[in-house]
């Protein structure tokens, strides 16, 4: 089975000044396929663009919905690099290098108003 981590960018909200590239539309698109051969070289694969609604302030006390522009990569990601990372939401586990044997401190009982403290 294939698993895949994703990426979501905001999408270009305006086109790119480049030489020779006149109309607003293919400035715009010009600056998208920037973006996607930018993400495409570190391995991400299109998947989609979204359109959101996203709640912001305006003022004090006032809220308004505005929609937001997505692009959505994902790209397969190993079963090997994936058991060693943590599962979302959980710290990794701290590696802790083996001690040579005698080398650790003997502990005792916990006496006194330390342990009490528990």
């Amino acid at each position: 089975m294939n698993s895949y981590e994703y990426k979501v960018l905001p999408a270009p909200a305006r086109g790119d000044k480049v030489r020779g590239v006149k109309t607003t539309e293919d400035r715009f698109a010009h600056a998208l396929s920037a973006a996607l051969n930018a993400q495409a070289r570190d391995g991400w694969e299109f998947l989609r663009a979204e359109t959101l609604p996203a709640e912001e302030r305006t003022g004090f006390t006032g809220r308004r919905t505005v929609y937001l522009n997505l692009l959505v990569f994902r790209r397969p990601v190993d079963e090997e690099a994936r058991a060693d990372q943590p599962a979302a939401g959980r710290p990794a586990a701290p590696r802790i290098a083996p001690l040579a044997e005698g080398k650790a401190p003997r502990l005792g009982p916990a006496t006194g108003s330390d342990a009490t403290d528990l």
